[in-house]
């Protein structure tokens, strides 16, 4: 019985080490959220407006620009995939990924091609292992993206979106990440990034009461265009590594604290264990002092007669 408890004792101990971990690891995680919160807000201004002047430009122009103009029969697509570099955040890039592969399967069906771009060693991982072809991936940062990151990531978009088809280019660029609407709620969403739609921006800014303004283009609309394109993908990227950098983070708290609940459910329920463990074995210990002393009872008495 003794070995028993002593079971039941390193048990007990190696669970309570797990606990403090995954308990350290929720507070790092929480601490993370508001600061990722704090950039992405601070993002957002210039990501809005930014939006509204190329709206602006296309609209008061007939440029046909990569950036706003449709394709008469798309053929291929570009998707950037966001995921996280590191686990312990349940299935935040999971559901991340099975965004993009729904996402995958529509434009299949629409009978265009499509080219895959990767951020996060698990989404990487996850292609890697079943030897599908990824055409540039990026790690190293996904919990505390830079501007940098995005200007990085969208070079080579530009480059797809701008080429002609026939080269290597793309006629639509997606992009696939963990939108953060709250603590509590994540939501794996993909877009559009280019072409733009103008008649959404509009419809927009007509339902909120704004008036998008007329401009004359120095020295040509289009060249207003090739000036905002990077512009407008780098912002774009940047705020959507910063929203799943916030999922990432919410995602892991969420999922941290759920270790640590079940850990200190498993020490209970082990601790239940051990203290029955360890009052049978008194009780066997009592036993078996009664027992010896009415046996040496029986034997005295024996030996006076």
């Amino acid at each position: 019985m003794g070995a028993q408890l002593r079971v039941y004792k390193r048990r007990i101990q190696a669970v309570t080490a797990t606990k403090k971990i995954t308990k350290a690891m929720e507070m790092i995680a929480a601490s993370r959220i508001v600061k990722a919160q704090r950039k992405v807000a601070a993002s957002m201004p210039y990501a809005t407006e930014l939006t509204r002047a190329v709206t602006a430009v296309a609209t008061g122009s007939t440029t046909k620009h990569p950036l706003t103009t449709e394709a008469e029969a798309p053929a291929r697509a570009a998707v950037l995939l966001i995921t996280s570099d590191r686990g312990l955040a349940g299935g935040y890039s999971s559901n991340a990924i099975k965004a993009a592969e729904r996402l995958r399967e529509r434009l299949a069906a629409e009978g265009k091609e499509v080219d895959t771009y990767i951020v996060g060693r698990k989404g990487v991982a996850y292609y890697g292992f079943r030897e599908r072809k990824v055409e540039e991936s990026w790690t190293g940062f996904t919990d505390s993206p830079a501007y940098s990151d995005a200007k990085n990531i969208a070079a080579p978009l530009i480059e797809a979106i701008t080429a002609p088809t026939a080269e290597g280019g793309v006629d639509e660029l997606h992009i696939v990440f963990t939108e953060f609407v709250s603590m509590m709620t994540q939501n794996p969403v993909d877009n559009r990034m280019l072409p733009l739609s103008l008649d959404t921006v509009v419809e927009e800014s007509s339902t909120k009461g704004e008036i998008l303004p007329l401009f004359d283009f120095e020295p040509s609309a289009e060249d207003v265009l090739d000036a905002l394109l990077p512009r407008y993908v780098e912002s774009r990227i940047y705020n959507a590594l910063l929203q799943a950098a916030a999922s990432e983070h919410a995602a892991r708290r969420r999922a941290m604290k759920s270790a640590t609940d079940n850990a200190g459910d498993l020490i209970k329920s082990l601790s239940r264990l051990a203290n029955a463990a360890r009052q049978a074995e008194i009780t066997q210990e009592i036993s078996e002092i009664v027992g010896g002393a009415s046996a040496l009872a029986d034997a005295t008495a024996g030996s006076d007669k």
